[in-house]
């Protein structure tokens, strides 16, 4: 299992939240563009603390030279793995010959993925869609990864809906175009040497655990910000010797304190408020607890919201460690 990255949600501090309710789960940052890490603030965009690991460096590239110098300098923060964005439809990515648009260019995405594992020992991988405009069949996909195969990657995380490039949002992109699960199982079939992960609509323990049996792993999006304790009821099926049940209690007081560690008076804690806004999610006391969030970005200390919430959530709520019935 792993969670997706998603732009403005799997910042570090989001990272940190995921960590205490999965051990296991490969954690994603967002997708860093090839001139972001070559040309900006090294520190600010790469840093992340060992907590957060394993970790993967997605980054978006449309050279392999540009890949080659990202990845050598990306070394020195000792990522778990790298991977290529090859499925991101944003209108500035496509700008830039980023993201879904590579999927139409097969060839350069082998090229670059061959020069990425050409200077790291770490795991390449690459994420794609299983489509684009009128790429959009499962031949299509077939044909992109035969040609990415001669890389020597053997990891292919396949967002399971095409995506339309010019007519849709990204927001529209992860909802209109129709999931195709079919397909993904079709290229296990017949790639069965590949590793393959599937993404896209995956809402339940149900649903992900079923994937067990026909795929090598699932990779979870919006669900893991929507439902975040779905992420360690997966765990507990999944590595039951190792992980245990985590209240939300627990998940406050561990909060509490990483916010008097990261954040000083002057620096609100919103960027990591903004990413736990879920955290009682079909569960009792969610009004209540958005309500303090929200109040939380007057406080004048980083911090007091989540301690209001140890004060006023009803107890029962926060030794909870389980969802309600997605149709609550």
């Amino acid at each position: 299992m792993s969670v997706a990255p998603m732009v403005d949600v799997t910042d570090r501090h989001f990272r940190y939240f995921n960590r205490l309710l999965t051990k296991n789960s490969y954690l994603y940052t967002e997708m860093i563009s090839t001139g972001a890490i070559i040309h900006g603030d090294r520190h600010r965009i790469l840093d992340f603390s060992p907590q957060e690991k394993p970790l993967v460096l997605q980054i978006g590239a449309a050279k392999p030279e540009e890949m080659v110098e990202a990845v050598k300098i990306a070394e020195d923060w000792d990522y778990d793995e790298i991977n290529l964005n090859v499925g991101c439809p944003s209108n500035k990515v496509q700008e830039g010959d980023l993201g879904a648009c590579l999927m139409a260019k097969p060839e350069l995405v082998r090229d670059i993925l061959t020069e990425a594992r050409g200077i790291t020992s770490k795991p390449v991988t690459v994420k794609h869609r299983i489509g684009i405009d009128d790429l959009d069949k499962y031949e299509d996909m077939e044909n992109f990864c035969s040609i990415v195969e001669a890389s020597g990657v053997t990891r292919y995380i396949v967002h399971a809906r095409i995506a339309i490039l010019k007519g849709l949002s990204p927001k529209d992109n992860r909802n209109i175009p129709p999931l195709r699960y079919e397909d993904v199982y079709r290229l296990k079939e017949e790639y069965p040497h590949f590793q393959i992960e599937i993404n896209g609509g995956f809402k339940d323990r149900e649903s992900i655990l079923a994937q067990k049996e026909i795929l090598d792993g699932v990779m979870l999006g919006r669900a893991a910000y929507e439902r975040p304790y779905l992420l360690n009821e997966v765990e507990n099926v999944l590595y039951p010797e190792d992980t245990a049940s985590i209240t939300r209690q627990e998940i406050l007081e561990h909060l509490i304190g990483y916010i008097q560690e990261n954040f000083d008076e002057d620096n609100k804690a919103w960027p990591l408020y903004r990413n736990i806004y879920d955290l009682f999610a079909f569960h009792k006391g969610a009004k209540v607890w958005k309500r303090i969030l929200n109040e939380g970005l007057k406080e004048d200390k980083p911090g007091d919201a989540l301690k209001k919430a140890l004060d006023q959530l009803p107890l029962e709520s926060l030794l909870s460690s389980s969802l309600l019935p997605l149709s609550s």
